[in-house]
């Protein structure tokens, strides 16, 4: 195995979902479905089409809910096989075949340096990508894999990083990113010389953001334990990038893709609303529903 060849990726599914409640009072913000499939789903696909071995789901306590999605459930395939739902069942199977599926348990939910650091026992000194499932990207090419080509020619830590509107700039992490000059130069690619976790309005003139991709070497793991509690009195990995930058370099990639916050209400929605029109089986109908409410609701009422 190469020493740059990257096999597992960290899925961080512990966190309480406080935006979309009261929906996540229950069922964890991972499950919450957006085109007939879980967020969580998404993000173990990608992690597979990237072609990653491993996913490693970081859960909080008695929550199995996550894992068990992806266990083989014999009996469910077994009665739709019997009324003749063929492919429904081969749905169902193919859950089971996307990756091997770990689990660690993150006793807290203390941010998200915390939650990649309670997957160190399961990494084994390797690079790893890092996953946010509710940052669904549609792209062509999957957004991991877009970071895993830039770290193959940049060896270092690499955030997946798009330009933001100013007035938006406090929902990210910033990134104040320099141009490299070298022979493989591309301009995607970009040096990372510091970072801030969602900046108060005004106090920061860059406006590349952060969105919920990394590939992390496993150094950061030094850097993580050297993290003192900050935004929200949680270990930020905004903080620990930024002490990793002062031993290791660390890299903006700006991704090819659409974005899709499915933590927030409308993000959710849009996420629904976008997967829903890209469905062959009720894409056209819905386009055509939507058309229609939208006449409908600009014919003005005439009163009598």
């Amino acid at each position: 195995m190469s020493p740059h060849t990257i096999r597992k990726a960290v899925i961080p599914a512990a966190g309480l979902g406080t935006r979309l409640l009261p929906a996540t009072k229950v069922i964890p913000k991972e499950l919450m479905p957006i085109g007939g499939r879980p967020l969580i789903q998404y993000a173990v696909e990608e992690a597979a089409t990237s072609g990653l071995e491993t996913v490693i789901l970081v859960v909080s306590p008695n929550n199995t809910l996550l894992s068990e999605y992806f266990l083989r459930d014999r009996n469910l395939e077994n009665i739709l096989l019997q009324r003749g739902r063929n492919d429904d069942a081969e749905l169902i199977r193919r859950l089971s075949q996307l990756a091997e599926v770990r689990t660690v348990c993150q006793q807290a939910p203390a941010g998200l340096a915390d939650a990649i650091f309670t997957a160190r026992p399961l990494i084994d000194d390797e690079p790893f990508a890092v996953i946010l499932p509710d940052a669904i990207i549609d792209s062509v090419v999957p957004c991991t894999l877009q970071l895993m080509d830039c770290y193959a020619k940049h060896p270092g830590c690499v955030v997946a990083a798009r330009t933001v509107d100013s007035s938006e700039a406090d929902r990210f992490g910033i990134l104040e990113v320099s141009p490299i000059h070298w022979d493989d130069y591309d301009d995607r690619t970009m040096k990372v010389n510091s970072l801030i976790e969602r900046p108060r309005p005004g106090s920061v003139s860059s406006r590349h953001g952060i969105f919920g991709r990394y590939i992390l070497e496993p150094e950061i793991f030094r850097s993580i334990e050297r993290t003192l509690p900050g935004l929200n009195g949680e270990l930020q990995l905004t903080d620990s990038l930024m002490l990793h930058i002062a031993n290791a370099p660390v890299y903006a990639y700006e991704f090819q893709g659409t974005h899709y916050d499915a933590g927030s209400k409308l993000g959710f929605v849009e996420a629904t609303i976008a997967y829903a029109l890209q469905d062959p089986e009720i894409g056209q109908i819905l386009r055509e529903r939507l058309s229609n409410r939208a006449c409908n609701a600009a014919t003005p009422v005439v009163k009598a």
